[in-house]
C-alpha cells in the first residue's frame, strides 16, 4: 500500500520528498488516534517506517517510504576498517615500547599493539553504528561508517576517527536528536567499560612524572606524556581504589578507553553539525546558536591550555561553512517529547563528565 492510503485517517496532512524518501505526516482524526483497529491493520501492512508524535493539537503520525535504498560500496568500508586496524595496531605497538618498523612491522609488533587497536576500534565502531542504525530506522539515506586511517608515526594513535554521511535532509527534531545522540551514547557504553578494564590493568608508578594537571601518563618517544583528567576518569579511578596520589602508567586498554572518551567529548561540542550541535538544535531550536557561541568563545582561552582547542574552533567554522548554527530541519516547529528532552540533558551530562580542559599535558 502507498502512504496516500493513510490520508483518510488524517484531519490534516502533508507529503514531503527528501531525496529517495517520501515522508507523509498527518494529524490523526480523534476517532483513529488510539489507533483505531482499521489504522492499526494498515500500519501492520505498511512496509516503510512510521512513528507517532504528540502535540497540543493531538497525535501526529509520520510515515516514511524509501523508493530504492542506495547500493553501498561495502568493500570500501571494509578496506578502510582493515587499514585502520593496521595503523592503530602500529600505534599501539609504539605505545607499548616496541621499536616499530612502520612499513614492515613484525608479527610480534602487531600482536603487541592489538590491546590498543581492538578496543579503540570497538568504541569507534559502536559510535558510528549508533548513528547509522538509528538513521536507517528512520529510512534516512546514510552511508555505513568510513574509518580514517592515519600514519601512526604522525599522531601515534593511527587514526583520525570515523564518520558517516547523511545524504538526505532530516525531517524533524525527533529524527535529528535520535540520529545525533545515538553515536555518543553507543560509544560511551563501550568506552566506559574499556576504561574500567584498562585502569584495572594499569600500574601505579611512584617514580612517574610529577602530578600537575593530570594523574595518568603514557610513554611516547622515550618520554612521559600526561593525559588529562575528566570527571568520569576520576570517578573510575576512585571506584577501583586507585586514587590520584600516585601517577598511573596506563595500560594500552586504558589508553584506548581514554581516547574513546576524549573523542566522545569532542563530538558532543554543541557546534554546527557536530553530534552536540544536532542534540542542541533538537533541544533548543535556533537558540542552539547562542549555546554554540558561548562554547566557541570559551575554546579561545582554553587553547592556551591545549592548542588543539583552537584547531577545533576553526574546524567548527569549516564544518558549518562559517556559521555555528545548525541547519534547520523540515518540520522545525515540533519540539521534542519529554523522554527525549530528558535524554538530551543526559547527553549534556555525558559531555561534562568526559570533557578534559587540558587533554594532553
Amino acid at each position: 500500500m502507498t502512504e496516500l492510503a493513510f490520508t483518510p485517517y488524517f484531519t490534516y496532512w502533508r507529503s514531503v520528498e527528501l531525496g529517495s524518501r517520501v515522508v507523509l505526516e498527518g494529524l490523526v482524526a480523534p476517532e483513529h488516534a488510539l489507533p483505531s483497529p482499521a489504522l492499526a491493520r494498515d500500519l501492520a501492512r505498511w512496509d516503510g517506517a512510521h512513528y507517532w508524535q504528540r502535540s497540543s493539537d493531538g497525535r501526529w503520525l509520520v510515515l516514511v517510504r524509501e523508493d530504492a535504498p542506495q547500493r553501498e560500496r561495502w568493500w570500501l568500508h571494509a578496506l578502510l576498517l582493515a587499514v585502520t586496524l593496521v595503523t592503530t595496531t602500529l600505534g599501539g605497538a609504539a605505545l607499548a615500547g616496541a621499536d616499530v618498523r612502520w612499513w614492515l612491522p613484525t608479527i610480534a609488533q602487531l600482536r603487541a599493539g592489538l590491546p590498543f587497536s581492538i578496543p579503540l576500534l570497538a568504541i569507534l565502531f559502536a559510535h558510528e553504528s549508533g548513528h547509522y542504525v538509528t538513521a536507517r530506522r528512520y529510512r534516512v539515506n546514510a552511508s555505513p561508517p568510513y574509518f580514517i586511517p592515519f600514519p601512526a608515526s604522525w599522531n601515534i594513535i593511527g587514526t583520525l576517527g570515523a564518520f558517516i554521511r547523511l545524504r538526505s535532509p532530516l525531517f524533524d527534531r525527533r529524527t535529528l536528536f535520535d540520529v545525533g545522540a545515538g553515536g555518543p551514547f553507543a560509544g560511551a557504553l563501550v568506552a566506559i567499560p574499556v576504561v574500567l578494564i584498562g585502569l584495572a590493568r594499569s600500574v601505579p608508578d611512584s617514580t612517574g612524572p610529577a602530578l600537575t594537571a593530570a594523574h595518568q601518563y603514557i610513554t611516547v618517544a622515550g618520554g612521559p606524556a600526561l593525559l588529562g583528567d575528566s570527571l568520569v576518569l576520576v570517578l573510575a579511578r576512585m571506584a577501583l581504589g586507585l586514587g590520584t596520589a600516585v601517577p598511573l602508567r596506563l595500560d594500552l586498554v586504558a589508553v584506548a578507553g581514554w581516547v574513546g572518551l576524549f573523542i566522545t567529548s569532542l563530538n558532543l561540542l554543541p557546534l554546527a553539525q557536530f553530534d552536540g550541535g544536532h542534540i542542541a538544535y533538537a533541544l533548543f531550536g535556533r537558540r542552539q546558536l547562542w549555546v554554540a557561541r558561548v562554547l566557541w568563545v570559551a575554546l579561545l582561552p582554553l587553547g592556551r591550555l591545549w592548542p588543539g582547542w583552537w584547531v577545533w574552533a576553526v574546524l567548527a567554522l569549516l564544518v558549518g561553512r562559517g556559521s555555528l548554527l545548525h541547519p534547520p530541519v523540515i518540520a522545525d516547529e515540533r519540539p521534542l517529547d519529554a523522554r527525549r528532552r530528558a535524554a538530551g540533558w543526559l547527553a549534556v551530562a555525558l559531555f561534562l563528565i568526559t570533557f578534559s580542559p587540558m587533554p594532553i599535558v
